[in-house]
């Protein structure tokens, strides 16, 4: 089972090279290795292009963001939100329904 050191479930690399060690016995320095290149290849690809597609998980897709005003409801101040770059995920149909098979299994 996937294990994660830190309260609020969030996982970090080290957690994931932990976990590849464990499940496939791959020694921990090339389990690091392997995540931060695949996480370095997602970003040089989306630098390139726009979009990455990976069968059976989902695409991750560069959107552009114009700039606009935005304000803080706090103290209802108006600030100039530039305009700037975001990465989204869209999860395949594979994905969700492979999520949704254990969650019906947990019921």
């Amino acid at each position: 089972m996937v294990e994660t050191k830190n309260s609020r479930d969030n996982f970090t690399k080290e957690d994931i090279s932990k976990n590849i060690f464990k499940i496939l016995g791959i020694p921990n320095v090339y389990s690091k290795k392997i995540i931060n290149d695949l996480i370095n290849f997602i970003v040089n690809t989306l630098q390139l292009k726009d979009k990455i597609k990976i069968k059976d998980f989902g695409s991750f897709y560069v959107l552009k963001k114009t700039k606009r005003i935005g304000r803080n409801p706090k103290n209802k101040k108006k600030y100039e939100i530039s305009k700037r770059l975001v990465v989204n995920f869209k999860a395949s149909d594979g994905l969700k329904s492979r999520i949704n098979k254990n969650v019906k299994k947990q019921k």
